[in-house]
């Protein structure tokens, strides 16, 4: 039996890598260094990001008091990141069923469930991107109108951006999985996702100087001392660093795959960057696991209506 597509496998076409960490030659290949991901290892961080943010989802459903904007962004973050795990839990354990034998499926039927399976898994890593650009736009929103927050961003305005970013996910993921080895499609991805970080970035920054500038000028109100004032600006700028820098080392692998597929696809060195195309996808399924923590668990409501959904589940 021919080996199936994995994951948004149409994008691979190299060999899979051995359990291990290796370098790896051969006559044309200049030394690769190969990071197996072990299905076990698919399975275990697919489980675990969708008990996590299906917590997420159950708690913001639960607590009216959750039902605002901010909170209906950080569920569909949370939904989106679960649809990433679940594909991810669904098409591994198909996969070993079909190379054990376990399961008996004709071909045709294997390959549209694999593409199913891939416009679920790119659907909803368009979405979550998206949701992430919402929450910073949110949160920029929140802090330089603040007086007028609650007139620009209401719950309707709100349910429309989440019906659009959906829809939007959907089409654009159809149309990726279908015009894959298309470069103008992957060129679209591409910059889709630097826009999106040039954009978080520049929220965030932005957000950053004008806290350190409130601290600031809350310090000489009643004379604190610098250290204080510093003391909070370095806090601040580490809490940025680390949004950013998840964002970028969970996502940005995977994008520097396709970039390299329309700029160099049959280079040897590029066939390298290649070969970890399953860690770049691991790498995104962290991502799933992380958002919760940064953008949901810091909530002390969410986090007591958590308890709560738990201790009545015992």
């Amino acid at each position: 039996m021919p080996a199936q597509r994995r994951l948004l496998g149409s994008l691979n076409s190299t060999p899979t890598a051995t359990p291990q960490l290796r370098l790896a030659t051969n006559q044309t290949d200049p030394q690769c260094l190969l990071v197996s991901v072990p299905d076990g290892l698919f399975l275990g961080l697919g489980l675990v990001s969708f008990v996590e943010n299906m917590l997420v989802v159950v708690a913001i459903a639960k607590n009216r008091n959750l039902h605002s904007p901010m909170y209906c962004f950080i569920c569909c973050l949370a939904l989106s990141d679960l649809l990433v795990s679940t594909s991810s839990v669904l098409e591994t354990a198909i996969f070993l069923l079909l190379e054990v034998g376990a399961l008996a499926t004709p071909a045709a039927v294997v390959q549209q469930l694999d593409n199913v399976m891939d416009v679920l898994t790119c659907g909803s890593m368009v979405s979550s991107l998206c949701f992430l650009g919402a929450i910073a736009v949110d949160r920029y929103i929140s802090i330089f109108y603040a007086l007028r927050y609650h007139s620009i961003v209401t719950l309707p305005r709100a349910r429309w951006a989440i019906v659009a970013i959906w829809a939007a996910s959907i089409l654009s993921s159809t149309l990726f999985i279908t015009y894959y080895n298309h470069a103008a499609v992957l060129l679209c991805l591409v910059t889709f996702f630097l826009a999106m970080l040039a954009l978080m970035a520049a929220l965030y920054i932005h957000m950053l100087a004008r806290a350190c500038q409130h601290a600031q000028g809350i310090a000489q109100l009643h004379k604190m001392q610098r250290p204080v004032h510093q003391g909070f600006c370095l806090k601040g700028a580490v809490t940025l660093t680390t949004l950013l820098g998840v964002f970028f080392l969970c996502w940005g692998p995977f994008f520097l795959h396709l970039t390299l597929l329309v700029l160099c696809p049959q280079h040897p060195a590029c066939s390298c960057v290649f070969k970890n195309f399953n860690l770049f996808l691991a790498l995104i399924i962290c991502n799933s696991i992380v958002d919760p923590l940064i953008y949901a668990f810091r909530s002390r409501e969410l986090c007591l209506t958590l308890k709560e959904v738990l201790l009545c589940s015992w």
